[in-house]
C-alpha cells in the first residue's frame, strides 16, 4: 500500500487532466436478493434529523447523503490520491490552468427518471459561488457556464491544476436543478431527496433510516435492495458487532484484534487504512493568547503524543510536526523532519513563554495584566475525552497551566469550531496531497470569528503561506510543487498554526457473516469507509450475499 500511495500523491490531479473515464459505469457482482447491509453510525449522535439539504448552510443533516447525491470525481486513494472520473467523464485544463473543461457522463439518471445533464452541474457548481453560505467545500473558481448539453466550462482567477480534488468533494454533489431552484434553499429541508446515486430514502426513523437500492442505477445493480442505517456508539456498538446484528461500523477499537478478530478471524475484519492525515491540536489564531506564536509552540512541546498513542493501543503512530504521514508523503518530507517523534520539552516550553513575556499564575496564561484561561474543544461522540485529559494534565504538569475539558457532540462540535467559538480543539488535518494537507492554512477561507468557516477553522492568516499555496495552485511540476511542500512545512514547523498528535486512519469494523468480499488494507481498489461516497458505493457493488 506504501507504494502505492506515494505515487503523485502531492498532486493528484494535476497528473490525470484530460483523462477519459470508463465507458461503463462500477460494474455490479453478486445477486440481487432481498438482503439488507446495517451500518452503524458512531458519530450523529442518538436520532436522525430528516434534512438532505445537503449543501445548505444548516450543520443538522441526514448521514450518509453522499448514497444519494453524487461528485463530478473521486479521489482514488489506492494509486496515490490521483482524482479519476465519476459523474464527469473526462476534463481537460487549458489557458495555463485557469480553465476546466469538464464532460459528463451522457447515461446518468436523477431518481425520478429525469436525465441528468450540464444545467444541473451549472447549477450545482454556482450554488457555492452565488450562495457564500452554501460554499462548504471551499471551492477556489470563480464562474461555471453551459458549453453543450453534456459540458461545463469552469474558471479560475489564476492557475488552478492543484484544485481538482474540490470537484471529488461529497461536499460539493450534484443536485437537481429541476427540483432546487424552486426552493428557498436557506429553509428547505429536502426530505425526499432525487439524487444521481445508487439509493433513495425509503423509509426515515429518527432511530434507522431505510434506503432503497434503485434498479436503474448508472453505476450497476447493487446486490442489496436496502441500507439501513442505524445510530450506535461505544460498547453497545461492540457487543452487536460480536452478536452478529451489524454488518458495518466505522469506529475505533484500542484492543480490537483480541476483543474481536481472535473470536472469529474469517467473519470478525478490523481495518485500519491510513488517509495521510493527522489528529491535530487546532488554535484559534484569531484571537489572544493564540495568535501569540510563544504560546502556540509551549503548548506543542508539551503535548505528550506517546501516551495518547498508548492510550489508544496504537504504538509508534505519533505524527511528526509536520502534520504529514511519513508513510505516504514520505518521498515529499523535507529531510529534516524525517523521523522525528515530538518528545514532552517543559524546559524549553517554558522558555518560549519567557520570550513571548507570559506568565502562568493561578494555572492561568498572564501577560500585561490580561488572564487567559483556556479551553480544548472535542468531539464527544468520537470518544475523545480521555485523551483530552491527557493533554489537559500534561500541561497542569509541566506549566502550572489549568486547561478546561469542552467536549460536544458531534453538531456542537462542528458548530463551534467552524464559528471559531474555541481556544483549541482537536481537529483532524490531512488530505490527499501535500497541497490537500495544507490548503485549509490559506486566508482566502478566512472569516471573522463568528461566522462560519468552511476550512479555515483557526483563522490563520499569513502571506508567505498563501503565497505558496497559491503558488502550488499554478503548477503541474512535481520538482516544483516539493520544493513549495518543503516550504510550507517549514512554516508549520516553525510557526504552529496547528500541532499533530497521531497520524490519522480509518477505522473499519466488519461482520462478514452476511456479506463477503470487502477488501483488506493490503489489497483495495475502494476504501471501505462508509462517508466517503464512490469509495462506499464502489465498497457496496463489490460484495457478495455469503453462500451465493
Amino acid at each position: 500500500m506504501r507504494s502505492r500511495w506515494r505515487v503523485f500523491l502531492a498532486v493528484g490531479a494535476v497528473l490525470v487532466a484530460g483523462c477519459s473515464g470508463p465507458a461503463t459505469g462500477p460494474a455490479a457482482t453478486g445477486s440481487a436478493g432481498g438482503a439488507s447491509i446495517v451500518y452503524a453510525k458512531t458519530d450523529g449522535g442518538t436520532t436522525f434529523v430528516r434534512n438532505y439539504n445537503v449543501m445548505g448552510p444548516a450543520t443538522d443533516k441526514a448521514p450518509n447523503a453522499e448514497l444519494v447525491y453524487e461528485p463530478l470525481m473521486r479521489v482514488d486513494y489506492s494509486d496515490g490520491g490521483v482524482v479519476k472520473p465519476w459523474l464527469a467523464q473526462s476534463w481537460a485544463f487549458s489557458d495555463q490552468g485557469r480553465t476546466l473543461t469538464i464532460k459528463l457522463r451522457t447515461d446518468v439518471k436523477w431518481s425520478d427518471g429525469q436525465k441528468f445533464t450540464a444545467d444541473d452541474a451549472v447549477y450545482s457548481l454556482g450554488l457555492p459561488i452565488e450562495k457564500k453560505d452554501f460554499s462548504i467545500a471551499g471551492v477556489t473558481y470563480k464562474s461555471v457556464t453551459k458549453v453543450d448539453d453534456s459540458s461545463v466550462r469552469v474558471t479560475f482567477a489564476e492557475p488552478s491544476y492543484a484544485t481538482l480534488n474540490q470537484f471529488a468533494n461529497i461536499l460539493l454533489p450534484m443536485v437537481p436543478k429541476h427540483i432546487w431552484s424552486t426552493q428557498n434553499l436557506n429553509t428547505w429541508t429536502n426530505p425526499d431527496p432525487v439524487g444521481t446515486g445508487p439509493f433513495t430514502v425509503k423509509e426515515f426513523k429518527p432511530q434507522q433510516i431505510t434506503l432503497g437500492a434503485r434498479s436503474d442505477y448508472w453505476g450497476g445493480k447493487l446486490p442489496m435492495t436496502t441500507f439501513k442505517i442505524v445510530p450506535t456508539a461505544g460498547e453497545a456498538l461492540k457487543a452487536q458487532l460480536l452478536k452478529g446484528e451489524l454488518d458495518w461500523a466505522s469506529a475505533g477499537w484500542a484492543n480490537g484484534e483480541k476483543e474481536y478478530v481472535a473470536k472469529d478471524p474469517d467473519k470478525h475484519l478490523y481495518q485500519l487504512y491510513s488517509n495521510g492525515g493527522a489528529m491535530s491540536v487546532l488554535f484559534n489564531t484569531g484571537k489572544a493568547p493564540f495568535d501569540d506564536v510563544h504560546v502556540r509552540k509551549a503548548l506543542a512541546l508539551t503535548i505528550d503524543r506517546t501516551a495518547v498513542v498508548t492510550t489508544l493501543q496504537r504504538p509508534g503512530t505519533e505524527a511528526g510536526p509536520t502534520g504529514l504521514s511519513e508513510q505516504l508523503f514520505g518521498d515529499w518530507l523535507d529531510p529534516a523532519y524525517k523521523g522525528q517523534v515530538q518528545k514532552v520539552d517543559a524546559d524549553a516550553a517554558k522558555a518560549e513563554l519567557a520570550k513571548g513575556g507570559w506568565t502562568i499564575e493561578n494555572g492561568a496564561l498572564v501577560k500585561d495584566g490580561k488572564r487567559y484561561q483556556p479551553s480544548i474543544l472535542f468531539n464527544a461522540d468520537w470518544g475523545w475525552g480521555s485523551y483530552a485529559d491527557i493533554l489537559i494534565n500534561t500541561w497542569k504538569q509541566t506549566l502550572g497551566l489549568t486547561v478546561k475539558s469542552a467536549g460536544q457532540p458531534s453538531a456542537g462540535y462542528y458548530d463551534k469550531q467552524n464559528l471559531g467559538q474555541f481556544d483549541l480543539a482537536a481537529s483532524s488535518t490531512g488530505g490527499a496531497s501535500v497541497y490537500g494537507v495544507y490548503r485549509f492554512l490559506s486566508s482566502q477561507y478566512l472569516t471573522p470569528i463568528g461566522k462560519s468557516a468552511t476550512l479555515d477553522q483557526g483563522r490563520w492568516s499569513d502571506p508567505e503561506t498563501d503565497k505558496i499555496i497559491k503558488a502550488m495552485e499554478r503548477t503541474d511540476n512535481v520538482d516544483e510543487l516539493k520544493t513549495l511542500g518543503k516550504q510550507l512545512q517549514k512554516i508549520v514547523v516553525d510557526q504552529v498554526p496547528f500541532s499533530p498528535i497521531y497520524n490519522n486512519f480509518y477505522f473499519i469494523d466488519i461482520n462478514s457473516t452476511r456479506w463477503t468480499g470487502w477488501p483488506t488494507p493490503q489489497k483495495f481498489d475502494a476504501i471501505p469507509f462508509p462517508g466517503m461516497g464512490p469509495d462506499t458505493i464502489l465498497t457496496l457493488l463489490s460484495l457478495q450475499r455469503r453462500g451465493n
